[in-house]
C-alpha cells in the first residue's frame, strides 16, 4: 500500500483477535477454556475476561463483554459482534489504512492502548 493512493484497500497481516458480547461472562470463559484450550489472562472491572489461545504470541486472542443476564437475545438473522482485530505489517500501513478507511466514510475511531494502536 502506498501513501499516495488514499483509496487501496488495507493491507492486512491477519485476524489479531475478536471481541464478543456475552450474557454470561463466567459461563462463556468456560466454554472456551473447555471447547478451545483458552487460557484466561485477565479480568477487568468484572465484566471483561481477555483469553489467549495455546501458543498464541498475542495479548489476547478472544476478549468477551458481559452485557448482563437481562440483555435481549437477538432475533435470529440479526447482524452482531463487537469488534475484530485485524493486524498490519507497519504503523505506515496503519496511517495509510485510517486514510483509506476515512476516504470511504468507514473510520469510526482510534485509540492508543501503549504497545498497540487502532483504528
Amino acid at each position: 500500500m502506498t501513501d499516495t493512493d488514499p483509496t487501496s484497500p488495507v493491507r492486512v497481516a491477519r485476524l489479531n483477535h475478536a471481541v464478543l458480547f456475552v450474557r454470561d461472562l463466567d459461563r462463556s470463559v468456560d466454554f472456551y477454556r473447555q471447547a478451545f484450550g483458552f487460557e484466561e489472562i485477565g479480568r477487568e472491572r468484572g465484566m471483561m475476561a481477555f483469553l489467549r489461545a495455546a501458543g498464541s504470541s498475542n495479548h489476547h486472542d478472544l476478549g468477551l463483554f458481559a452485557v448482563g443476564a437481562e440483555a435481549p437475545r437477538p432475533p435470529r438473522g440479526a447482524t452482531g459482534l463487537y469488534h475484530l482485530a485485524w493486524q498490519v505489517p507497519t504503523i505506515d500501513d496503519l496511517a495509510s489504512a485510517a486514510r483509506s478507511l476515512g476516504k470511504i466514510g468507514a473510520l469510526g475511531g482510534a485509540s492508543d492502548h501503549g504497545a498497540t494502536k487502532s483504528l
